[in-house]
């Protein structure tokens, strides 16, 4: 299913979530279990239906690492549960410098200085990939939506470092 055609949005990587949010109420509004109440099991079975693909697709709309993927599928191009690995050196090493300042902040004199920092390297380096990513989705070349795929990739390892950091931080501050 196209999301972008059930919320009558443009297939962008950058929406209006104000207004992805609105067209959700409105199709919420529209398909609501209690509306049926009165109708056959069938047609409360639809609009049950219908209500979980709307949410679904309002959750993969409104998050852009899913709504990048979705763009992507449409495509042709799933990303969901494959197990690709990268074949950038330089972002691998990236990786590396950064597990390495993961380790480090557990025997720094000063944690939350290092915490800092790599809170701002991840986010300035997350920054460039969006930026690189809107503009490869934007593209109707399938070797961009290759080299997209790539940078979702780059995306979903940097999310998965910022949940470790704020795990870290947490541990800290218990």
């Amino acid at each position: 299913m196209n999301y972008f055609d059930l919320f009558n949005l443009e297939p962008a990587f950058d929406i209006d979530t104000a207004l992805l949010a609105e067209r959700y109420r409105e199709l919420q509004r529209a398909v609501h279990p209690d509306k049926f109440a009165n109708d056959t099991e069938q047609q409360k079975m639809l609009s049950v239906q219908r209500t979980a693909q709307i949410n679904d697709g309002y959750q993969t709309l409104k998050n852009p690492l899913r709504r990048a993927e979705h763009m992507l599928s449409l495509r042709g191009i799933e990303l969901s549960h494959e197990t690709t690995t990268l074949k950038d050196g330089a972002f691998l090493m990236q990786q590396m410098e950064w597990r390495e300042a993961l380790e480090d902040i557990q025997h720094s004199q000063q944690p939350q200085d290092l915490i800092d920092e790599l809170y701002d390297s991840f986010s300035e380096f997350e920054s460039s990939l969006s930026i690189q990513l809107a503009t490869l989705l934007a593209s109707n070349d399938q070797a961009d939506a290759l080299l997209a795929a790539d940078q979702i990739r780059k995306l979903k390892f940097m999310a998965k470092l910022q949940d470790e950091l704020s795990r870290i931080e947490d541990g800290l501050l218990d």
